[in-house]
This record gives C-alpha cells, structure tokens and sequence, in this order.
C-alpha cells in the first residue's frame, strides 16, 4: 500500500461524520444514566427508613385467691414440723406462677378455738412458718384451682404446752403470684 493510499485512509477515518460520534455519545450516556438510576433505585429500597407509633394493651391479672383445703398429710408435734395445706384459684384466662409464701404482715397464726389455752412457756410462737426453697416456684393453669401441700412448712416450739394436742392452726399467709 502506497503512503498515498495510507493517507486517504487515515484521513478518510479522520473525517468520519460528527453525528456517528454524537450518537455513540448519547448512547453511552443514555446507559450509564439507566445503570445508575437503577443503582440508586436498588440502593433507596435497601436502605429506606421509616418513623411511625403503635400501641399495644395488656390485661389486668384478676386477684388470685387462697383457702384452707383439708389436713395436712404429716401432724405437727412441739419440737417438730409439719405440713401446710392451702389451695390457690386463678380465676385469669393466662396461667401464673406462685412464687412466694410468706407469714401474712401482722397475721398470727392460732390454735382453733377449742384449743385456746394452746401457749408455750417459753414466751415464744407456738408455730412459726418457714417455706422450703425447693416447694416454688409452682404453675397454676388458667381458670383453675389447685391444692398445695408444702411439706415441713410449719414448726412447732419445743415449749408447746399439752394444750395442743389435737389441735388446728389457721395460719395466715400472703402469696405472691406472676403471670407464667
């Protein structure tokens, strides 16, 4: 190929129209702009945040009640201990835990009334209340009524005088339940 020929080659390219270039812009351009808004789209919906409030309620727990439920399994002797028998009723519609017995704040535990001259001579409580930490917590169901037997719960003074005998003690106490 003479230099003649290389030139109008080179010269020929050179000259090619503006437009084709314009359009090869406009193009490249136009698919940066595309890639980028969809960069910027997928980037918004990944990292979008939000503010708003909600609200949610909760029930009041009903009072869960106690009684005296029969005898105890084991009798009390001075010296000794034995068993506290109660029965607990949670009336709510969600089960709770009883997590806690405790002597009832100024309560006095006392002989039935047949048994009045039931004392010590000590000066002492002729029974004391004392729970075993292994006897709770304990689950209650829903709606429902269950019998404790809290072994070696109650002590009796070794001082108890033989007025005693075949007596009951009421013996106050204040639980302490949470929702399970």
């Amino acid at each position: 190929m003479s230099r003649r020929e290389h030139s109008a080659r080179r010269l020929h390219r050179a000259m090619r129209p503006w437009r084709w270039r314009r359009t090869s812009i406009v193009f490249g351009a136009t698919i940066a702009l595309v890639l980028g808004l969809g960069a910027s789209s997928a980037f918004a919906y990944f990292t979008s945040h939000g503010s708003g409030t909600g609200s949610g309620s909760t029930s009041t727990m009903l009072t869960v009640t106690v009684a005296t439920a029969g005898t105890p399994s084991s009798p009390l002797l001075p010296g000794g201990s034995g068993d506290v028998v109660f029965k607990v009723t949670n009336p709510n519609s969600f089960p709770v835990s009883l997590v806690g017995v405790a002597p009832k704040n100024g309560g006095t535990i006392t002989p039935d009334a047949s048994h009045s001259g039931c004392t010590t001579t000590d000066s002492l409580p002729v029974v004391t209340l004392n729970i075993p930490p292994g006897d709770l917590p304990v689950s209650i169901a829903k709606n429902a009524t269950v019998a404790l037997d809290l072994a070696n719960a109650a002590a009796m003074d070794v001082a108890a005088t033989s007025n005693c005998q075949g007596a009951t003690f009421n013996v106050p106490i204040t639980i302490t339940v949470q929702s399970s």
